[in-house]
């Protein structure tokens, strides 16, 4: 038999195209051509459809598929965005989501029907606010333009309250929000200052705002203090992310009624490590020591190491307040000054704390491993132990370089193990990005004096490979159905910590732009990608792009989230991968922790809605931490660099726009702006495609990566913004002719941003 002569029947070629319809429905933002569809239909397609397509001449099969995508486009059940480039096409023309606003007040909404996001022009926003979940009509679509939206209907205000500084304009004063994203200033009666002067930094309450006016208006609520001075600084990045102060009186009391003592019944039920050599490796100020790890060399040779995590799901019960607030807060939030903690202190820092020379409560991953660092057995459970040492990161740095110290023999073991650990993962695919991480000495005024990054060394990639060993198997245990030594045909509902395939367009954008610093990727296979781009990253290491390399790198690559559906983690190389190790700081390990105690006593799966509207909670809670995190570190920085305006800085141009230059300082990672305003030897034009700004008459070129000398022009602490200038010794006296004084953002003029006229309060 020929292979053009083998076909599909009518019934197969059915369930082919549906089964082309499942992939636009897993993937609603995406679009895929013929090609792209077929490689992940394969993946859910029985084995005989693989061997006849496999037969089949591919010209053949790839016009069966493009029959069959053109079939369902004349169904209406996708939209051909591009000749031969398909997406679902969306099922309502009212619908729901999350919008996010810009500066200049036009906003975006996110729908699974669209690839890119829904825009809503400034003048259709109808009072809608950043983060607020809207309702929105589709406008009817322009072939070649974006959609767009017109906001309907508030569904629920993200929030209330902003940070921001007041300004008087006679009877009545207005707050101009430090949010960059809140676009107008909220109005204030003068009945509702409460007490707040011209120029204080306070916290507003939005209390109304109708149909007709162009702000809302609003009471303030709290006077933080006057700008740029520390506590109201922090206090005003707490209340603009919308973070919490304190624990609520019902979860203290809880916390009140746990008891700090393990009794026997309970240390009866578990498997018993006290008597097995464990230590805790952590940073220097941690207080929360969520894993300790154990080691035992068993009569055959082989090694039991144990990964121990803190019981957490013991002491925090479903259903209670304390619960309700971990699982609101779903994570801890690392500020420069301090620690938002997920769980009250005597549970974080006490009770479930792997404190050394105590008895604690652990839920522990246990493997029997050889010299190659290959699995050979493992158990998951409840477990109690006795941390023998607490290490720091520096101490156990120094027992592997120097061979000396506690628990050298052990250490060596790990560490040998490790590297072993690693090298094959990088050798599956694994990517190795090497974040450097910024850290502030401060004074006892809060002030920055001093900046120094921290750098991953072999301890903290000791922890790292066994966290992720911890993580990869128990979602391996759960994933592949195997309990008790049985597999499970059924799925279960389970934690993911996913990470999809790089996007498309941005890896080709990143492929190029690499290409001009003498960097080949190869996309040829997401495998290939993966090794191509850890070969570059070793390449780049010590050299003057290295910085700007590595971001973009990240940039092209999607972002890691919470999901029941489990597509591996293509960062780590990993089919399956969850996190379980840190429940006192993220609440899907504490989620984790209980499913896998359920699943292992022979439990039935749990509602997949349930927990995945749990795990969308949990990714946009880490994503606000985050940002959090960011703007306390950038406002450090600033603060920082306000204090040394005098210094001569090296930096590195790290992004190119056509309103000027970003630089990044070598010696601290601050990042500020050459506006092209401030190049006034010539008329500069972006060249987007090069990443550059070019000279119009001197021909001039300052490119991504390239090598500039800078002072401080300017600081802005409340925008948390620096200006930089070019060092030149015989011109640094020289202000651009572009310069503007040194005045507050909005002099009490009357003139705010959303008045329809100058100090007119009818037009609020």
């Amino acid at each position: 038999m020929t292979k053009k002569n083998i076909k599909y029947n009518k019934a197969q070629l059915e369930q082919l195209k549906q089964t082309l319809l499942q992939v636009f429905l897993k993937h609603p933002r995406a679009t895929f051509n013929p090609k792209q569809a077929w490689r992940k239909a394969e993946i859910s397609l029985p084995e005989d459809f693989i061997t006849i397509a496999l037969q089949y001449n591919k010209q053949h099969l790839d016009q069966t598929i493009q029959t069959l995508m053109t079939e369902l486009f004349e169904e209406g059940k996708l939209l051909e965005v591009q000749p031969f480039r398909y997406k679902l096409l969306p099922a309502e023309r009212f619908i729901e989501g999350t919008i996010q606003v810009t500066s200049k007040g036009e906003g975006y909404v996110m729908n699974d029907g669209f690839e890119e996001d829904i825009q809503i022009p400034s003048h259709l926003m109808s009072n809608a606010l950043n983060g607020d979940k809207v309702r929105i009509s589709l406008l009817a679509h322009r072939e070649g333009r974006r959609q767009q939206g017109e906001v309907v209907e508030i569904i629920s205000r993200s929030r209330t309250q902003f940070a921001g500084t007041i300004q008087h304009s006679g009877s009545y004063a207005f707050v101009v929000c430090d949010d960059p994203k809140m676009h107008v200033d909220i109005f204030i009666p003068g009945k509702q200052l409460n007490g707040a002067r011209n120029g204080d930094k306070v916290i507003a309450e939005i209390t109304l705002w109708s149909a007709d006016a162009s702000n809302p208006e609003g009471k303030v609520i709290r006077v933080l203090g006057a700008p740029g001075e520390h506590t109201a600084e922090m206090n005003a990045i707490i209340v603009e992310y919308g973070l919490p102060e304190s624990f609520p009186d019902e979860v203290e009391k809880e916390t009140l009624k746990i008891s700090d003592t393990i009794s026997k019944e309970e240390i009866k039920k578990r498997k018993d490590f006290r008597n097995v050599t464990t230590f805790t490796i952590d940073p220097v100020d941690a207080k929360d020591f969520d894993d300790a790890l154990s080691i035992q060399q068993l009569p055959n040779g082989n090694w039991e190491m144990g990964v121990h995590i803190a019981d957490v799901s013991h002491f925090l019960k479903p259903g209670s307040a304390m619960d309700e607030e971990a699982f609101n807060r779903a994570t801890s939030i690392y500020l420069v000054d301090r620690v938002i903690p997920m769980l009250p202190e005597k549970l974080s820092n006490m009770v479930c704390s792997l404190r050394p020379k105590e008895e604690k409560l652990c839920f522990s991953a246990v493997f029997e491993m050889n010299d190659k660092a290959e699995v050979l057995n493992e158990w998951f459970g409840r477990t109690v132990i006795y941390s023998d040492h607490r290490f720091t990161y520096e101490e156990a740095q120094q027992v592997i370089e120097t061979g000396e110290g506690p628990f050298v023999k052990e250490i060596e073991v790990f560490h040998r193990l490790a590297q072993l650990l690693r090298k094959e993962r990088h050798r599956k695919g694994a990517i190795s990005f090497e974040k450097t991480e910024v850290k502030f000495k401060l004074d006892e005024k809060g002030n920055p004096v001093g900046i120094f990054l921290k750098e991953s060394k072999d301890s903290n990639k000791l922890i790292e490979e066994f966290m992720l060993l911890a993580n990869r198997h128990v979602a391996e245990f759960i994933g592949k159905g195997i309990v008790k030594g049985k597999k499970d045909k059924a799925q279960k509902t389970f934690v993911y910590r996913i990470h999809d395939v790089p996007v498309e367009e941005k890896l080709s954008d990143f492929k190029t732009f690499a290409a001009q610093f003498g960097y080949r990727i190869s996309t040829t296979s997401g495998k290939e990608t993966a090794h191509s781009l850890n070969k570059m990253l070793k390449e780049v290491e010590g050299k003057k792009e290295q910085s700007m390399i590595e971001q973009l790198a990240i940039r092209s690559m999607a972002k890691a989230v919470y999901s029941t559906e489990n597509i591996g983690h293509y960062g780590l190389a990993f089919d399956y991968y969850t996190h379980f190790t840190s429940p006192i700081r993220r609440y899907p390990d504490v989620m984790v922790h209980r499913l896998l105690d359920y699943y292992s006593n022979g439990g039935k799966s749990v509602s997949q809605q349930e927990y995945e509207e749990k795990c969308r909670h949990c990714t946009e809670r880490e994503i606000n931490a985050a940002d959090a995190e960011r703007s306390s570190i950038k406002y450090k920085q600033v603060q920082y660099l306000a204090a040394r305006k005098d210094e001569i800085f090296k930096g590195v141009i790290s992004g190119v726009t056509e309103w000027g230059l970003y630089v990044e300082l070598e010696e601290n990672k601050c990042e500020g702006m050459i506006r092209l305003r401030d190049l006034n030897d010539d008329y500069y034009e972006y060249d987007q495609k090069n990443f550059c700004i070019v000279g119009h008459r001197s021909r001039k070129k300052y490119s991504l990566g390239d090598e500039l000398m800078v002072v401080i022009k300017s600081t802005d602490i409340i925008k948390k913004q620096v200006d930089f200038i070019l060092y030149d010794k015989d011109r640094l006296h020289e202000v651009s002719p572009f310069k503007r004084s040194d005045k507050k953002r909005f002099p009490s003029s009357g003139k705010f941003r959303g008045n329809k006229k100058k100090g007119d309060k009818s037009r609020r």
